[in-house]
């Protein structure tokens, strides 16, 4: 099973809204869903949260040690319950996919992402699990670091909140690590909302 569920973004009021923190959004949503609350835990550098499920331990994590050191916080956590890395699944913003759109996999490069690169480096491996949580890109290199440190466009990160939404429909998988059919509910193409009238022919309610 999955045993630690992490969140990548940056602590602090200034960034809880920008798009690096898409990782972070989903912890959150996560936490909301299993009826639990991230508290602060010195030794792991981080939001903890544990829970006690019938398959066995769930941790949640939102590292505080800044985007550039998270696994300074993943690690330790990691090490000290003895979770390998493909029991540990990280959620991240991803530039290579639009907003809304989310992908499943494991290992493979941190792709210059500095978050995934400290976890790769403190663990020791690039086999751990990923849930790439798209934020778009703004077309420019340069403009890459401006971009994930600002809030995306209201349209933007309602359908990021969305993906996140459709990801906890595959909760359970996640956790007990049926990863094939979690990609089938996760990489499924959300529903187009489509707004009908009523049997009198006024606006649906």
């Amino acid at each position: 099973m999955i045993r630690l569920m992490v969140g990548l973004g940056n602590p602090g009021a200034e960034y809880e809204h920008t798009r690096h923190n898409a990782g972070f959004w989903f912890i959150d949503a996560v936490a909301r869903q299993l009826k639990t609350a991230l508290a602060p835990d010195r030794s792991y550098f981080g939001l903890a949260a544990r829970v006690n499920l019938p398959s066995g331990t769930l941790w949640l994590l939102e590292p505080m040690t800044f985007m550039n050191m998270s696994g300074k916080s993943v690690a330790a956590l990691a090490r000290f319950f003895k979770i390998a890395p493909e029991e540990i699944l990280v959620a991240h913003d991803e530039l290579d996919l639009m907003p809304g759109q989310m992908k499943l996999k494991l290992g493979g490069s941190h792709a210059g992402h500095n978050g995934l690169k400290d976890i790769q480096a403190q663990l020791g491996s690039p086999d751990f699990w990923r849930l790439r949580l798209g934020i778009g890109h703004p077309g420019v290199k340069a403009e890459v670091i401006n971009h994930v440190l600002r809030k995306p466009l209201a349209t933007e990160r309602e359908a990021i909140d969305q993906s996140i939404a459709q990801a906890l429909d595959a909760l359970e998988l996640l956790i007990a690590s049926d990863m094939e059919r979690a990609m089938l509910k996760i990489h499924a193409r959300p529903p187009r909302s489509k707004k009908q009238p009523d049997a009198a022919g006024g606006p649906s309610s």
